[in-house]
């Protein structure tokens, strides 16, 4: 099995034999109050996903294996460097929404690193839709998800859901991460197709992406009036700071449920 390839910002990029985080280190591993995402604490913290192909960096990351007893359990680290949904966990977001045994329709996924992660989170039982134009990131993309069979790459260009409405299922979540102008539009379009009543939207952001001649803010307040006028219901806004600039993560809420009043 490959060693580790030190993805290390300054992690001492070495062998670390079995812990992967500075050789010998002490780690441990706790639950975060994501259900499906951990924490590695050791000398330094790391965010973590359980590893769905135990043995296998996807991307180079680090993997941290824990034995106790006769299990042995593998994780990898998840740089929030190189994943915006990673930074909009550890910036605090409030629901992510992706978790286990859910069905994760995924709009931009490039190579599929963060795809990966969410692979791990969702679990065996759960599906990640991996939507992707480029044919480039497409290969490293469809080659990931021979392994992770939970992940179901698509080729296709997100502007056009009907392309690939024989592939995917009714959804509980919509994750985006395209960086075009009209990225509010696409995921409307995708969510009228594909996302369950009720279902989340968690949106990244890139301010200079959609109108580089206004402050980011004002970008960000515009795209969720977008959402709006979708039948989203915005739930929060996050920056990505100090992980990207001028970035910003957006969960809403689909056509929500209206709440019954008690008779």
């Amino acid at each position: 099995g490959g060693g580790f390839r030190g993805g290390g910002r300054g992690r001492g990029g070495g062998r670390g034999g079995r812990g992967g985080m500075g050789g010998g280190a002490k780690v441990v591993v706790e639950p975060h109050r994501h259900e499906g995402i951990f924490i590695a604490r050791g000398k330094e913290d790391a965010l973590v996903t359980k590893n769905l192909v135990p043995g296998e960096s996807v991307y180079g990351e680090k993997r941290i294996a824990l034995e106790s007893g006769d299990s042995k359990t593998e994780y990898r680290v998840w740089n929030p460097f190189r994943s915006k949904l990673a930074a909009a966990v550890l910036n605090g977001v409030d629901e992510v929404h992706i978790k286990p045994g859910c069905k994760l329709l995924y709009l931009g996924a490039a190579s599929g690193t963060t795809v990966s992660h969410c692979a791990d989170v969702v679990g065996p039982e759960g599906v990640v839709y991996a939507v992707e134009f480029s044919h480039r990131s497409g290969r490293d993309l469809i080659n990931m998800a021979k392994k992770r069979t939970n992940v179901i790459p698509i080729i296709e260009d997100a502007r056009h859901p009907l392309k690939y409405r024989m592939l995917v299922g009714m959804v509980d979540v919509i994750f985006a991460d395209v960086a075009q102008p009209d990225q509010a539009r696409i995921v409307a379009l995708n969510a009228h197709h594909f996302l369950k009543v009720g279902g989340a939207v968690v949106i990244s952001i890139k301010a200079n992406c959609i109108d580089s001649t206004v402050p980011a803010a004002a970008v960000f307040a515009k795209e969720i009036d977008k959402l709006r006028q979708e039948q989203f219901k915005p739930k929060e806004q996050i920056t990505l700071e100090p992980y990207e600039r001028d970035h910003a993560v957006v969960v809403a809420v689909y056509r929500p449920l209206k709440k019954k009043k008690d008779a």
